[in-house]
């Protein structure tokens, strides 16, 4: 070691030693960004990625040598032979070109690291080619324990320098990798040139054709400056059109693709914004919920066309009117709310909601008819007794509701009067417990498909409650009365376990999907859970694919990530359900491990009529590839939607065109078919689509 120090103080020129450390950082730093790059592409673009990060990192591997070696007192007449110098040049651009593409073939395999050490192999061919055109008046002696020692150092920490990119820890390891790749070139060089002993000789003739070592300096501070700053441009470039793109996508996503307004998600992120403001608590919000009336009768008789017609019309006569501190979201099929800040008096607010009343209750024209449209708006006022956006909201509903009870075109203002709404939530919740001791909860079951074949790939398991009194009760009525009475975790447990009994059972060992609360995912005992309901029902864990949302997740994303790891040891498989409709972060995907991401059906069922739903589930299939994380698409009801998808590269969808959800017993036929030789030989695949599209 001391000797290696010795060889850098004493046998080198500060100035050179200075400049080619500058180089080195730089160049590796910039080497292993691109390195980076890399890795996220496909096809031309990889190659693309590839050729310019072997040429820049092999420009700046072969610069810092001689810059180094121009610093280099060897006490003796020295020069340099072009053709050998040239060689090194191509050596360390091509070999470490190879390394890099090898370490960026494959997500987790140790290529990543055998890769990286060829990297080093790389620096180690260009070292010792470029000193063997290194000519002195004398000849060279080597050490070959120090050269041993050098190649074991390049590989070492080339391997190092990819695996930090490769496998990082924390978002320091992209620096890490470059600091990895600078030790690499550095230990490569000067262990090499500690294994240097030049031996003088005057009597020896020197080569007529050497490169003066001037001449050397200029081409090496040419090249260097020139091949530096086209990659640091290019990598410029790059990251300035990447980070454009996905201000592109959120933006995309954080907007109705029919209507063009902010979305749910949009709206609880500005209105969450409008309530944090340090003199919110000093101000009122008001906020209007309200929906179409005769709205689902347009869609019925006329058909969906008409009804996006009218909800287009809506959307535009509500933004057009809009003041500064309003804005408006569509936040459900019909479903719309209005927030203003600007007023101040209840009578200011009911001004606004007659303007919205009077603005949809205007004559709506389609294909030579005549629509007609009508709302009732309940409001609901920030801080007077609520504190959070979702007390807002639901205050808003219920005085949404009384007014519709009044009849069509009215305004109400909530009060807390207005709690009977509450009470009939809590016996439905009440009604709950006892309902599932008594059997009331059913399982439905709808089939995933490949949009290739068209062949049942899986069952996605779904929830129905079938009341004594109620009669059918839709999950988007009971589950959030379970989600906040805390109910969702024996209800999910009970969907969960009973799910695996029904598959376990299964002649063909066909994947379920069950959806998992977001109160189930933070309980630490889960994974457990999970392990004990497979062990006791035989299912295999391969079998089983657990779908969450990112709500369920972004509250406490590093105890999600524990417990969805903790699954996946099992052998689970875990998907991001109703992609598209939340925050859908890409930091998000890069974080945690999906086997899966499923596109909500809102984007699918307009993909054909609005560019902005096309574009949204494009970017997000071009995404998943780049992670290589398989896209099943939800709410695929006709062929047009298929063929979209299929264009598209989608591999699954689910939805009426294949099969509504429907009871174990009408789907005997694909989960236990008969064992027959020709039953054997044909692909389970629906073939009621006609049925279903009917009904």
């Amino acid at each position: 070691m001391l000797e290696v120090l010795s060889c850098i103080a004493v046998e080198h020129d500060p100035l050179s030693l200075i400049a080619a450390v500058t180089i080195c950082v730089f160049g590796s730093l910039l080497t292993m960004r691109l390195f980076g790059r890399v890795r996220n592409t496909r096809g031309i673009a990889r190659a693309s990625w590839i050729s310019l990060t072997s040429v820049i990192g092999g420009a700046a591997i072969w610069t810092t040598h001689f810059v180094a070696m121009m610093g280099y007192e060897a006490d003796v007449l020295a020069g340099y032979e072009p053709t050998a110098t040239l060689i090194s040049l191509v050596l360390a651009i091509t070999i470490t070109g190879i390394g890099f593409l090898i370490a960026a073939a494959t997500q987790r395999s140790l290529l990543i690291e055998a890769g990286g050490a060829i990297v080093g192999a790389g620096i180690a061919s260009m070292h010792y080619v470029g000193m063997s055109g290194y000519q002195v008046q004398g000849h060279i002696e080597w050490n070959s324990t120090y050269v041993v020692a050098s190649l074991i150092a390049g590989a070492i920490f080339g391997a190092l320098a990819t695996s930090r990119i490769a496998r990082p820890v924390t978002r320091f390891c992209r620096y890490g990798a470059g600091v990895a790749l600078v030790l690499a070139i550095a230990s490569t060089h000067f262990i090499g040139m500690t294994a240097v002993t030049v031996v003088p000789d005057a009597t020896a003739a020197m080569p007529a054709h050497m490169l003066p070592e001037s001449v050397l300096t200029v081409v090496l501070v040419l090249v260097t400056l020139l091949l530096l700053s086209i990659g640091s441009m290019t990598y410029v470039i790059d990251r300035q059109s990447t980070k454009s793109a996905v201000e592109r996508y959120r933006q995309l996503s954080l907007h109705d693709a029919l209507t063009g307004l902010p979305n749910r998600a949009a709206f609880i992120e500005r209105l969450g914004h409008m309530m944090e403001t340090p003199n919110a608590s000093s101000r009122r919000i008001y906020l209007l919920s309200f929906d179409l009336d005769r709205f689902k009768e347009i869609n019925d008789v006329h058909g969906h066309a008409a009804g996006d017609h009218v909800l287009r019309v809506a959307a535009e006569r509500l933004g057009q009117r809009l003041r500064e501190g309003e804005f408006v979201a569509r936040i459900g099929g019909d479903e719309f709310v209005a927030v203003t800040s600007r007023v101040f008096t209840h009578s200011e607010a009911e001004q606004m909601a007659q303007r919205i009343i009077r603005d949809l209750g205007a004559p709506i024209e389609w294909d030579e008819l005549t629509l007609g449209i009508g709302t009732s708006i309940g409001i609901s006022v920030f801080p007077d007794g609520s504190e959070t956006i979702d007390d807002l909201l639901a205050q808003a509903d219920i005085a949404m509701y009384r007014a519709k009870s009044i009849g069509t075109n009215q305004i109400c203002f909530y009060d807390k009067s207005m709690d009977q709404a509450a009470r009939e939530r809590s016996a439905l919740a009440m009604d709950m417990r006892s309902g599932l001791e008594r059997g009331e909860f059913e399982l439905y079951f709808q089939q995933q498909n490949n949009t290739r074949t068209g062949e049942v790939v899986g069952f996605e398991v779904l929830l129905r409650w079938r009341h004594p009194k109620r009669g059918m009760i839709s999950p988007a009525e009971f589950i959030p009365i379970a989600e906040r009475t805390g109910f969702i975790m024996e209800l999910g447990d009970w969907v969960l376990r009973r799910s695996c009994v029904e598959a376990a059972q299964w002649r063909n060992p066909l994947r379920i999907a069950v959806n998992v609360a977001p109160k189930q995912l933070a309980n630490a005992n889960f994974p457990q859970r999970v392990r004990e309901i497979l062990k006791e029902t035989g299912l295999v864990p391969e079998r089983l694919e657990l779908e969450i949302t990112e709500s369920g997740i972004i509250a406490d994303q590093q105890n999600a990530l524990s417990i969805i790891r903790q699954l996946k040891s099992i052998g689970v498989k875990i998907a991001m359900d109703d992609y598209g409709t939340g925050y859908s972060s890409l930091s998000t995907l890069q974080l945690f491990p999906f086997d899966k991401i499923k596109i909500d059906r809102g984007f699918i069922d307009s993909v054909a009529e609005s560019r902005q739903s096309a574009a949204i589930v494009r970017s997000t299939l071009i995404l998943a590839q780049s992670l290589d994380i398989p896209v099943l698409a939800e709410g695929v009801e006709n062929a047009e939607h298929l063929r979209f998808l299929q264009d598209e590269g989608c591999e699954q969808v689910q939805g009426y065109f294949y099969g509504r959800p429907q009871p174990l017993s009408e789907l005997q036929d694909i989960v236990n078919p008969q064992p027959s030789s020709e039953a054997m030989d044909q692909p389970a695949v629906a073939t009621n689509k006609g049925s279903d599209l009917a009904a």
